[in-house]
């Protein structure tokens, strides 16, 4: 089994994905934070009373936040990434970019909210650098590339069902989260004009808590779907998402990103001269 694992694990993948993948995921970090999360930067100046280290701050004995340490860290996040999107020194810029990043998590995520959408997010930016030299014109296959992507596809599923795993540990089982009112409390707290009809027809609501868990736990044949229908279901996904977003506000961005490393992005045929310039 184990050796079956490996070959899973290591089966050669297109390099062109990961090049592809590499620049969109570069390119979301100085999104991600200057547009979706401009909150973190704000913590340099929040109460030390609230600041809860996570296990991660406390093994390695990282400073609290400041003032310095946290602009310090965004604009070494922000070059580093838009330098790491032109594919020049993967490795370097890969590794620079993927431990910035998670210090600029741990000072966001240490004031006691831990949104789990980074979690396939950071396992990509750790990956990514493995890779090594990816051209987005080539035609080759390696071994490197897919233990990046396959990496990446089971972060994404690890996401899916350690969320059905925390519905039924800290929802009180998942036959009583089922049949709460989750989404009628979220609509509640976050309704939009689009979610906040749904409060007069709790019966879909109800229905959408089942939904999910079942969208949740298909999550692993997102590994082993091919053609249309992994794009279907890729497709329902993202619909979900979307839905979520339109009815309560809340949208997953970076497990978004991280979705597209189980489609064929070598397929694209797009060309950047000037982001992207080509490598020896």
């Amino acid at each position: 089994m184990a050796r079956a694992v490996t070959a899973w694990v290591l089966r050669a993948l297109p390099v062109a994905r990961v090049a592809w993948l590499r620049t969109l995921v570069y390119l979301f970090v100085p999104l991600d934070v200057l547009v979706t999360t401009p909150w973190v930067a704000r913590h340099d100046t929040a109460p030390s009373s609230l600041y809860r280290p996570l296990l991660a701050d406390r093994v390695l004995h990282l400073p609290a936040p400041t003032s310095l340490l946290v602009h310090a860290v965004e604009i070494a996040l922000l070059a580093s990434a838009l330098l790491a999107a032109t594919g020049r020194a993967p490795r370097l810029l890969g590794t620079a970019v993927g431990l910035l990043y998670l210090e600029w998590m741990l000072l966001a995520m240490s004031y006691g909210k831990v949104d789990h959408d980074r979690f396939a997010f950071l396992v990509v930016l750790a990956v990514l650098p493995t890779a090594g030299r990816a051209r987005h014109d080539d035609a080759a296959t390696s071994e490197a590339a897919g233990f990046a992507l396959r990496c990446t596809g089971l972060a994404v599923v690890a996401t899916y069902l350690l969320s059905v795993v925390a519905k039924a540990r800290f929802g009180g089982g998942l036959p009583h989260w089922l049949d709460s009112a989750v989404f009628v409390r979220a609509v509640l707290r976050r309704g939009t004009v689009l979610g906040t009809p749904l409060l007069h027809h709790v019966w879909v609501l109800q229905a959408g808590q089942y939904a999910l868990v079942l969208l949740e736990l298909a999550a692993p044949l997102l590994l082993v779907l091919r053609g249309r229908w992994l794009y279907l279901l890729v497709a329902g996904y993202v619909a979900f998402h979307l839905m979520t977003w339109g009815c309560i506000g809340i949208v997953f961005l970076p497990h978004l990103v991280c979705l597209l490393a189980l489609l064929p992005l070598e397929r694209l045929r797009v060309t950047v001269p000037v982001l992207v310039p080509a490598l020896p």
